[in-house]
């Protein structure tokens, strides 16, 4: 501790504090200890610790408390009796780790912006807004576990769908589509931050209620691009025309376009893989603004679809796929009023409230 760092003390002291109540005890143990109160060697602890996703520490560093050591046991546990093998167990501690790294980054930022935008308030520094994300963890956890347990309950009603006698040999068949801001680069360096801040997660709040509206799954978003996976192409087709009219209302949104595919796919990790993925992100790529592409096998379950009509598109080669046929997907318009009351009505005025939530 130097005069150059006047305030470093009473940091490193909040920070023993927070972590002390979010993990029930100060840190007490040395790797070494928590290892052998595991009865594993220090080298699987390792691994564990990398799984969660946090880095190497010194032997004489006290960093450990009761919950890493319980943690360690529970995963242990479940090599021990069988349940998994090694690999599997560190698999299930790594989802869990970068997940919830995620969560508690994105959390955590939501309220710091929500206090920092708050009329009238006092500015709150990082100490302060530190303490009071802290003070939310007990009432945020059962939340946490609800949503958990919800999410595991549709993804193992999706594997009981996978394993039924109509779904082919090949793999898992999806219908996937990327949804893209156009000239996203360009229209960045019109915007401060904060602006960016809003139009990044106006696109995120926007994307999940529409795809999820129609059963959707939100595999992953990347900023200016989200992807989303359906087992029904119609209702792929639905969110990607959909998303479309939404973002095209959207005040502060640039254009968007969507390439959809459907094939096999590979589901790793949460998300998906494969040349059927692959297939999308080009369409993507080549569709123009406020248009939804789709390949010949979308194109070929949504022919007899009223809901749709589609336009042949000029053949032309996606990169490392080759010529691929393609073909303009939009919504009929004597089915819009009949579907109105099926879909979400995207208002100003909804539009507004979420962007001031």
């Amino acid at each position: 501790m130097t005069d150059e760092q006047p305030g470093a003390r009473e940091t490193a002291s909040l920070k023993d504090e927070l972590e002390a109540r979010l993990l029930g005890s100060p840190r007490s143990m040395r790797r070494r200890e928590v290892s052998g109160g595991a009865e594993v060697s220090l080298l699987s602890a390792r691994r564990f610790w990398h799984a969660l996703g946090f880095p190497n520490v010194r032997e004489r560093d006290r960093v450990f408390t009761d919950a890493d050591l319980a943690a360690l046991r529970s995963v242990v546990g479940l090599v021990r009796r069988g349940r998994f093998d090694e690999g599997t167990a560190l698999g299930l501690t790594r989802a869990m780790g970068r997940t919830t790294d995620r969560l508690a980054v994105w959390q955590t930022q939501l309220v710091t912006e929500a206090l920092a935008a708050r009329e009238g308030d006092r500015p709150r520094g990082p100490e302060e807004t530190a303490r009071l994300v802290a003070d939310l963890a007990d009432e945020l956890e059962p939340l946490l576990v609800y949503a958990w347990r919800r999410h595991l309950s549709a993804a193992l009603s999706r594997l009981l769908a996978d394993a039924e006698p109509a779904e082919p040999r090949g793999g898992l068949v999806r219908a996937v589509a990327f949804a893209d801001l156009v000239s996203f680069t360009a229209f960045v360096r019109t915007l401060t931050e904060a602006e960016l801040g809003r139009v990044v997660q106006q696109f995120e709040v926007l994307t999940s209620e529409v795809v999820t509206s129609h059963g959707g799954r939100l595999v992953k978003t990347l900023g200016d691009e989200v992807l989303f996976s359906t087992h029904d192409v119609a209702a792929a087709a639905h969110i990607a025309v959909d998303l479309v009219e939404a973002v095209d209302r959207d005040a502060i949104l640039p254009h968007v376009r969507v390439g959809l595919a459907c094939g096999p796919v590979v589901s790793r990790f949460g998300d998906v893989f494969g040349t059927t993925v692959n297939r999308a992100s080009r369409l993507t790529a080549v569709a123009e603004q406020g248009c939804v592409v789709v390949d010949d096998a979308a194109a070929t379950a949504l022919a007899r679809d009223p809901a749709f009509r589609l336009e042949a598109l000029p053949t032309q080669p996606l990169h490392g796929l080759g010529d691929v046929p393609s073909w303009a997907l939009r919504r009929t318009g004597t089915l819009d009023a009949e579907r109105a009351g099926d879909r979400p009505e995207w208002t100003d005025d909804d539009l507004m409230e979420e962007r001031d939530d």
